[in-house]
């Protein structure tokens, strides 16, 4: 019985070809079915030779092609086997959208093959192909950090395979997509900095190819201006993970004008914000407030706690799995008909931030 989700580095990635059927058969001198039916502990067999070709077997580390015997099983009827493409398997983010991706399609009968691209766009190019050759029915993608070029996702639409992106979204062609209402998450959180009392705030965020990027900026900015603080380019800066945050942060603080605040576009780099301030000597939150946007587990186990925007990343995934679904299971005529859904997020005050002022007054704070 095939689980319902494995790493596609298991059978299509790994350098070192695992032993197969067919090299037991040859070690042992007999034939491939006898393999074949021996593993399946078949009485047909005897008993001392199914022993020795299990024996064997287990000592070589052999693993039944799980992959190869789907795709046999649902030869000329509909495969059940959807490719889910992520940038990291470690992120807590990534991980909890697979979580609600799994249990999902696992819920109404299909399985997973996953890979991670570590926000390489020539792995995901490999990937995208591998998947293909392997006949998925459909793919669920967060598109790689580098990836600029969509030809690999345009063979895919062409093929007319249902393609769900979810995150990071590819805006170079029509497709359903799950998001995460980042504009308005990136708002709530810099309004909030405000509202404590910040008039100077840093944004540190990813790559502007990433339409994430792109709102998470764009809300960042809309905040500043609605309550008539300067966007200054010196705040903003391509930041998106804890290394940089602990190299670039004493650059900022040593500034003759330095910020008091930071939004960060996930909360690793917020706490490499908030360790590296805290090392400098600066009191959290009373002379730096910090506040990520995530709310993962080392949110809650910082000292102090992160103020954070909250993702949902299970309800991400439940979406684009849902997506997919849908999209796979629906008549011809209704194949094409995309769906967007915008996850809502929310803000969580923790001990990063300052409590609110009664009332902010930007000409008593300048």
């Amino acid at each position: 019985m095939l689980s319902h989700s494995f790493s596609l580095y298991n059978y299509f990635l790994m350098n070192k070809e695992p032993i197969t059927i067919k090299d037991i058969a040859n070690a042992l001198g007999v034939s491939i079915s006898t393999v074949s039916r021996a593993l399946k502990d078949n009485p047909d067999i005897s008993e001392k030779r199914r022993k020795a070709i299990q024996e064997y077997a287990r000592e070589h580390r052999y693993q039944p092609n799980t992959l190869a015997t789907t795709l046999r099983s649902t030869r000329g009827a509909r495969s059940k086997l959807i490719g889910v493409i992520l940038p990291q398997f470690t992120h807590y983010y990534f991980s909890c959208i697979l979580t609600g991706i799994e249990e999902t399609c696992s819920k109404h009968g299909y399985h997973i093959i996953v890979a991670q691209t570590g926000d390489s766009y020539e792995r995901e190019k490999e990937i995208i192909e591998t998947l293909r050759q392997a006949r998925v029915c459909g793919f669920i993608v967060s598109q790689a950090k580098d990836t600029t070029q969509y030809e690999h996702f345009h063979e895919v639409v062409k093929d007319g395979t249902p393609l769900v992106f979810f995150d990071r979204i590819c805006t170079d062609l029509i497709t359903s997509r799950v998001v995460v209402d980042d504009y308005a998450g990136a708002f709530t959180a810099t309004e909030h900095l405000i509202k404590t009392g910040c008039r100077r705030i840093c944004f540190f965020g990813a790559t502007m190819n990433l339409e994430i990027s792109k709102n998470r900026y764009n809300g960042y900015r809309d905040a500043l201006l609605k309550y008539k603080l300067p966007v200054e380019k010196e705040m903003f800066h391509i930041c998106d993970n804890r290394e940089e945050a602990e190299r670039l942060t004493p650059e900022i603080m040593a500034m003759e004008n330095k910020p008091d605040g930071f939004f960060t576009i996930n909360d690793d780099t917020a706490l490499g914000v908030l360790y590296t301030c805290k090392k400098l000597g600066y009191r959290i939150p009373d002379d730096v407030s910090i506040c990520g946007f995530t709310d993962g587990i080392r949110a809650k186990s910082s000292d102090p706690q992160l103020t954070t925007v909250e993702q949902r990343g299970y309800d991400v995934g439940v979406a684009a799995a849902n997506s997919l679904i849908k999209e796979y299971e629906a008549e011809e005529e209704d194949k094409h008909k995309y769906r967007n859904c915008i996850i809502k997020t929310k803000l969580i005050v923790r001990g990063t931030t300052k409590p609110l002022l009664d009332k902010w007054n930007p000409q008593e704070q300048q």
